[in-house]
């Protein structure tokens, strides 16, 4: 669904829920999970019913994640950096975390 527009910028290589998701350097986290295919970025803390990033700028909170550990993380917010550790936000973040 998501096509980018030429490859102009270098290639980072970030890990979400374990499976490892190139992105382009200024990417930013929602952004890369979109272009890697992951559908969501969060479920909700009452049903479970899983979240997709909507506004991309921040004002929405559709799209927290988990990043090296850290809970409750704008993805939309967040650039990407190679290396990265970033996981799918299950409910309400644990205290914490």
């Amino acid at each position: 669904m998501f096509k980018r527009l030429g490859e102009t910028a270098s290639i980072v290589t970030i890990e979400v829920d374990g499976k490892t998701v190139r992105a382009r350097t200024g990417d930013t986290v929602a952004a890369a999970m979109l272009a890697g295919g992951i559908d969501h970025c969060r479920t909700t803390p009452v049903s479970g019913a899983p979240r997709a990033p909507y506004c991309l700028m921040g004002v929405c909170f559709e799209c927290l994640v988990i990043i090296d550990g850290i809970g409750s993380r704008q993805g939309c917010l967040i650039p990407v950096r190679d290396g990265m550790r970033v996981e799918t936000q299950q409910g309400k973040r644990e205290a914490g975390r």
